[in-house]
């Protein structure tokens, strides 16, 4: 006897049913692996298993943050570390807008610059500090250029290859309609480069926010997120590095989960208006 088959109502709630529950349990299987260390983290440290001095308990470093985060150090260090990383990655987001629009719609100034360019991103950005602090200091106009850098790059880059690989048929339809060099970029070559331009930009606040701490660790001089890590080293307090780790990866975290919501509305905003 065949076995009865399922009626369309019922094939058709599974199917809804199977995606919401993939979905639903992978959003708690991303938190296994960080429980599962700090269970190994907590067990290691309680058992006595590694020197109390290299391996601190997780409440020693929670008692740590309570007493950074109550006493108010930690915002002013998070203050300043802020700062100066959208200081430095505004300037190098403009900057390197402009650079690579130029690159992209002008052979001519690409033929000047491009070259120049391209051996300049081949430059290792740590590379740059001895100069820096050589021109700038150690204070905070010198981690600005610093950080301005390491925005600047990946903006260019991707403008230039969103503005250069504008859809040809696009162009066509656009000279057929006998539009000016300006509407042409402002209603065709910029849309279409668009998602490029986004991607450039997305890299350049990662990369701005990993090259703060990069500065602020080796251009010693102020206060940040960087000069936490240096004083729990020096005086040898692995609570406060441990803890001021935890920070910089929550911020990043924090920069990636926004930068992706923009990007969706954006997205959004694109389907919209065509």
């Amino acid at each position: 006897m065949n076995a009865p088959t399922p009626s369309s109502r019922d094939a058709a709630e599974l199917a809804l049913a199977q995606p919401l529950a993939v979905r639903g349990g992978g959003r708690w299987r991303g938190l296994v692996l960080p429980v599962a260390a700090i269970a190994l983290w907590w067990l290691l440290a309680r058992a006595d298993l590694v020197n109390s001095a290299l391996l601190v308990s997780p409440g020693k470093v929670l008692a740590t943050a309570a007493d950074q985060i109550v006493g108010g150090k930690l915002w002013r260090a998070l203050g300043a570390s802020l700062a100066r990383e959208l200081t430095g990655f505004a300037i190098g987001t403009v900057s390197g807008l402009l650079l690579g629009v130029l690159l992209g719609l002008s052979p001519l100034f690409n033929r000047l610059v491009g070259p120049s360019f391209n051996t300049f991103k081949q430059i290792s950005l740590f590379a740059w500090i001895p100069l820096i602090s050589v021109w700038f200091g150690l204070g905070d106009t010198a981690k600005v250029v610093f950080l301005s850098l390491a925005a600047l790059v990946p903006v260019v880059v991707n403008t230039c290859d969103g503005v250069r690989n504008a859809p040809p048929k696009l162009l066509e339809v656009a000279r057929v309609y006998g539009y000016s060099r300006w509407q042409t970029f402002a209603l065709v070559v910029l849309p279409a480069a668009a998602p490029a331009i986004f991607t450039g930009v997305y890299l350049a606040l990662i990369y701005s926010w990993l090259a703060t701490i990069g500065a602020e660790y080796l251009l010693v001089a102020g206060v940040g997120i960087g000069d936490l890590l240096i004083e729990g080293s020096e005086h040898f307090q692995m609570d406060l590095v441990i803890f001021g780790m935890f920070v910089v990866g929550v911020i990043g975290w924090l920069m990636n989960a926004l930068a992706r919501v923009a990007e969706r509305r954006l997205a959004r905003l694109r389907g919209q208006d065509q």
